[in-house]
């Protein structure tokens, strides 16, 4: 996580507080010209566009007010998603057991990709239950570990 992430994290934490949503994640990430800001949140009942405008309504002022990020930016408010992508060791506890996609930055056996079941994860590595068997990747060697309720 970076320097923008951890300074916004604790806003962004309060605002979630404040009205009844839990924080999923925060990114701070340069995309062609623009920087964005993206605040994912999340409730049990689901998040819809009317939370994510809520939510962007009430700490827009806030972060505007605390200024933690010097350049423009765009402040995108959204849902994690089904397919969401795990994190923090706080998301692969939480989803521990469950169907996941695992992108490798090279290939292991021929492939880039894998699902199965999300086994174990320690100290950033991760190791899935596989059709084929057990996969254990780095986390310098994967792009990202996200859930796959469709499974492979």
């Amino acid at each position: 996580m970076g320097k923008i992430e951890e300074s916004v994290r604790p806003i962004a934490i309060n605002a979630c507080t404040e009205l009844g949503y839990e924080l999923y994640d925060v990114e701070y990430k340069k995309e062609g010209p623009d920087w964005y800001l993206r605040v994912f949140i999340d409730k049990k009942e689901g998040i819809g566009v009317d939370d994510c405008e809520k939510y962007s309504r009430f700490i827009s002022p806030i972060l505007d007010e605390k200024d933690p990020i010097a350049e423009n930016y765009i402040l995108e408010v959204s849902s994690p998603g089904m397919f969401r992508k795990l994190n923090t060791k706080e998301h692969f506890e939480r989803y521990m057991g469950q169907e996941v996609e695992i992108k490798l930055k090279r290939s292991i056996e021929g492939k880039k990709k894998f699902g199965g079941k999300l086994a174990s994860y320690i100290d950033g590595k991760v190791i899935i239950n596989t059709p084929n068997g057990e996969v254990s990747v780095e986390k310098e060697d994967y792009m990202y570990v996200k859930l796959n309720p469709e499974c492979f």
